[in-house]
């Protein structure tokens, strides 16, 4: 039987033959590793609809077309960050009836409904990070608390074969290794479940540094296009 056969059928027996709090601490971490793939892919499907619908939705809106179709391209592109925050921008901007031909000719009352369409893509961009930041907690709980979980077994475990020890009068190889395998199982069973959540919360907290700029960009631009003076023959049609 090949070494790597013979470990992998050692590893297994050492672990069906541990102790109860032994199984207990790898199934927490079994547990543990499972959602956190789980969520890892489920965020990686996620972001991937995130870029592809703003990347359509962006392409509409650099076009130049009229509001409403943009709109309606807010409609098509839920997944996108960017779209959310035009649809609030129209909707701010909708909102307002006749006072939307003061708004071209007061300059305070202008800027007093730009800093309500400003305000409105502020809080719209921070429900939108929340969102992408969606069970990201549950991945930083894991990379921090299952090497532990993983040490408190090992600790047990190590416990457990000096109590064996003890009990023998023995201090011998054959006797001690056993026990100190079954504990060193669950320290690597730790760090399995840590390490693909420490490195999948490090990317998708990027992904959403990099998405909470784009919309401040985005955000920029909405604001720009308000200030043009070809605003004001466009203004019943939206931003």
């Amino acid at each position: 039987m090949p070494a790597s056969d013979s470990l992998t059928t050692g590893i297994v027996d050492l672990v069906l033959n541990a102790g109860p709090v032994a199984k207990f601490v790898l199934a927490v971490l079994l547990v543990f590793s499972v959602v956190c793939w789980a969520l890892i892919v489920e965020k990686w499907w996620h972001f991937r609809r995130v870029r592809q619908q703003t990347i359509e939705f962006v392409k509409v809106f650099r076009e130049g077309r009229r509001p409403s179709v943009v709109l309606g391209a807010t409609k098509k592109h839920r997944e996108s960050p960017l779209a959310r925050t035009y649809a609030a921008a129209y909707q701010e901007f909708s909102g307002i009836t006749e006072a939307v031909d003061r708004v071209m000719d007061d300059d305070e009352l202008g800027r007093d409904r730009l800093e309500a369409i400003d305000r409105a893509m502020r809080r719209t961009a921070s429900l939108e990070i929340a969102r992408l930041e969606r069970y990201l907690p549950f991945l930083a709980t894991t990379a921090s608390a299952a090497p532990f979980i993983g040490l408190f077994g090992t600790v047990w475990g190590i416990m457990a074969a000096f109590h064996g020890i003890g009990q023998q009068g023995s201090a011998s190889l054959a006797v001690v290794a056993p026990g100190i395998s079954e504990a060193l199982v669950a320290t690597a069973a730790g760090l399995g479940a840590a390490i693909p959540a420490v490195i999948g919360y490090n990317y998708f907290v990027n992904r959403v540094k990099h998405w909470a700029t784009e919309m401040d960009g985005f955000r920029m631009d909405v604001l720009n296009l308000l200030t043009r003076p070809v605003v004001k023959g466009v203004a019943r049609d939206g931003v």
